[in-house]
């Protein structure tokens, strides 16, 4: 080792040992972490709530047990809507029980109703929290918090015609009262308010809270679908998984990994599931902060509304209007509250996708067909009638082109043979073609491309909405948001022994009467066309309706009978289509054909003129002689050339009078002499030692 090399080690290892000791020295300070205990910080004008769990900052198992007990044990006053049944809890005046009473877990009549929140101390806690977030010349003691006990002011049952009224006084100069209210449907109205008894001005800002502790057991986590945090802030819309929660990074003053969002006029945040949703809404036009959080340790997932700070001088009282919505993601009543209470883009809060501008009119006809119909399996067979007949004019363009495309098939098999490996005279031959008889060859492309996004937005609108859940279409399917209930297994209820259990191998491979069905449709549509001459493009579309049958045998009831609609009338379409342009699919012959094993024909070598293009004697001897060749213009023999059996020995063996061959008779016997253009029509023969050619 060099000189040179010994001093770039020397120097480097010098350099890592002065960064090493100057950190042993010197080490960076740690992130502040937030204390829930301590006042919130007025940096900025605002401030943070406490965290939504009983006991901020405790991590003693046995205090987090004492207080799980005494959150359950917690007095509470009941909550009866025509929709909805809980309990708020009169610990830290939680709205931690609400059931759905019109939805069950299951189809069957004795099923539990759907449990949308939950309190501490229960396996999935989820509840909303309200309160006041401490400012100057107060401290956490001062502000009602997550275990303050709340007094009953006003009314004994929380119902749409009888709001309550909370109250509890800090014994320090603030009283805090909290009105609820809630309507017909999912909407609680939250009124916050304090009065300054005292003798000095406060400030504090009010805040709403929505905690998930853990994910929710029933979550899709599928692709197509949204589940996790949205909101909306002045006009924008935010999805956020639960995944991508988890790795938002860590903001020191919230005290956990978040996102912040000021929002200065309209808004609203929560935490969406695929059927059922929670939402903070704060007063409209009214600015505030959002934000959503994630506490690693606790396994929490948390949104929050944090409203401007407030200065309340003695004898003042202030007031904070707020909503929150809990409850099922029906689409009526979402649009009611989009366009008769203010609540703006709140529709968006249904995951309608990327197509949005197709998902939703395409959701608005479905939903206004099952009220004429009254059946939801009948209105999603319409809905697809009514989109193929507006496609009606596209398809027709498509199914037009794949006719004429078919007349030509001959035409283009001829230009195939005689181009042979000359693939650029097969395209200019082939475009020769197509210009001549004015067909488009990607005109019959473009119609499906364009089709493509409708059919998707439909499959998005069938898969993520709530009207379909537990919806019955006819006899055994009773639920068209779930697979088929049938089973090959039982021989679809014949044999007395139950299908397999959903989700199992066994219902993938034993599926119901509903993918078989599909299978079936997809399969005759193909036999509209023959089966492809490449072996490997037969084989593929041979066995696509199969597997497609086993593939979608497990998807939602409701997105198989649009399939099937759309098949059936797929190939009612394309066949009165081909028929009426002169082109007559033989449905039955293809099929017939799919079932029969072509063996090839046995080559007579006397009679190798049977190919399609072979001449009769009467047209060859009708054919002029081809010119006689000079002498210094022989053409070079071609090794993959055989003489035409077509022309009499003669040709072969004697040369004609006036010729002059070069190399004697071994050369008249490779070329043929003067009938060297023989030759070519005899190459294009070639397929003719595998069998004959049919045309």
């Amino acid at each position: 080792m060099d000189d040179q090399n010994k001093n770039l080690i020397l120097a480097t290892a010098l350099s890592f040992l002065v960064i090493l000791v100057w950190f042993v020295m010197f080490p960076p300070p740690d992130p502040e972490q937030a204390d829930p205990n301590a006042p919130a910080s007025e940096a900025g004008g605002e401030l943070t709530p406490p965290r939504a769990e009983t006991s901020p900052g405790s991590t003693d198992a046995t205090t987090a047990g004492e207080d799980t007990a005494e959150a359950l044990d917690a007095p509470r006053l009941d909550i009866e809507t025509p929709s909805l049944r809980g309990s708020v809890s009169l610990q830290g005046g939680r709205i931690d029980e609400l059931l759905l009473k019109d939805y069950r877990e299951s189809i069957e009549p004795e099923a539990d109703i759907v449990r949308l929140l939950s309190p501490i101390g229960t396996e999935n806690p989820y509840y909303a929290l309200y309160g006041w977030a401490p400012g100057s010349g107060l401290t956490s003691e001062d502000v009602p918090g997550a275990n303050t006990v709340w007094e009953i002011e006003s009314g004994d049952t929380l119902t749409p015609d009888s709001p309550v009224t909370l109250v509890w006084d800090n014994d320090a100069g603030l009283i805090f009262r909290r009105e609820l209210s809630v309507d017909e449907d999912y909407m609680f109205s939250v009124s916050q308010s304090v009065e300054n008894t005292g003798g000095q001005t406060v400030s504090l800002a009010p805040y709403g809270i929505l905690a998930r502790h853990g994910l929710p057991d029933d979550l899709k986590n599928f692709f197509i679908l949204h589940e996790g945090v949205v909101g909306m802030a002045d006009g924008e819309l935010t999805e956020t998984s639960y995944s991508n929660v988890e790795d938002y990074e860590f903001n020191p003053r919230e005290g956990a990994p978040a996102e912040v969002t000021q929002v200065s006029d309209n808004g609203w945040i929560g935490i969406t599931d695929h059927y059922w949703m929670t939402t903070l809404i704060p007063d409209p036009g009214s600015p505030f902060k959002a934000v959503s959080k994630y506490d690693p340790r606790r396994n929490i997932y948390q949104t929050e509304t944090v409203q401007p700070t407030r200065n309340l001088a003695p004898g003042e009282t202030t007031v904070s209007e707020s909503r929150l919505f809990a409850g099922a993601k029906e689409w009526a009543t979402i649009r009611h509250y989009q366009n008769e209470e203010g609540v703006e883009r709140f529709l968006d809060s249904i995951d309608w996708g990327w197509f949005f501008f197709l998902t939703k009119p395409i959701f608005a006809v479905l939903h206004w067909l099952n009220s004429v119909i009254g059946n939801m399996g009948w209105a999603i067979i319409s809905l697809t009638l009514l989109i193929k007949i507006v496609l009606l004019p596209l398809a027709y363009k498509s199914y037009v082109s794949m006719a004429k495309m078919k007349e030509l098939q001959p035409e283009m098999e001829q230009i195939k043979e005689r181009a042979g490996d000359d693939k650029q005279k097969l395209q200019k031959e082939m475009m020769e073609l197509y210009k001549t008889q004015k067909v488009n060859p990607a005109a019959g492309c473009l119609p499906i491309l364009l089709q493509i996004p409708i059919f998707f937005s439909l499959y998005k609108v069938i898969f993520v909405t709530l009207e379909l859940r537990h919806a019955p279409w006819i006899g055994w399917i009773r639920d068209l948001s779930a697979p088929d209930p049938s089973s090959i297994f039982n021989l679809w209820g014949v044999f007395p022994w139950a299908a397999p259990e959903p989700g199992s191998i066994m219902a993938l491979i034993f599926i119901g009467i509903l993918p078989l069905c599909l299978g079936v449709s997809m399969w005759l549509q193909q036999k509209l066309n023959p089966a492809p001459t490449d072996a490997t493009q037969k084989m593929i579309f041979a066995w696509m309706p199969w597997v497609f049958m086993f593939m979608l045998g497990s998807f939602a009831s409701g997105l198989v009978v649009y399939w099937i609609a759309n098949n059936v009338i797929t190939f009612s379409q394309q066949y009165l289509i081909m028929r009426s342009q002169g082109y007559k699919p033989d449905v039955f012959g293809n099929i017939k054909s799919g079932f029969n094993k072509k063996t090839p024909q046995p080559v007579d070598s006397k009679k190798p003129q049977a190919a399609g293009n072979a001449k009769t004697p009467a047209a060859q001897s009708a054919e002029p002689k081809a010119a006689e060749p000079k002498a210094d213009s022989a053409e070079t023999p071609q090794s993959d050339e055989t003489p035409s059996t077509d022309e009499s020995p003669q040709s072969d063996e004697t040369p004609q009078a006036g010729a002059a061959p070069r190399n004697g008779p071994a050369q008249n016997r490779s070329t043929g002499g003067a009938k060297k253009p023989q030759s070519r029509k005899t190459r294009s023969k070639k397929p003719q030692s595998g069998g004959t050619r049919k045309k």
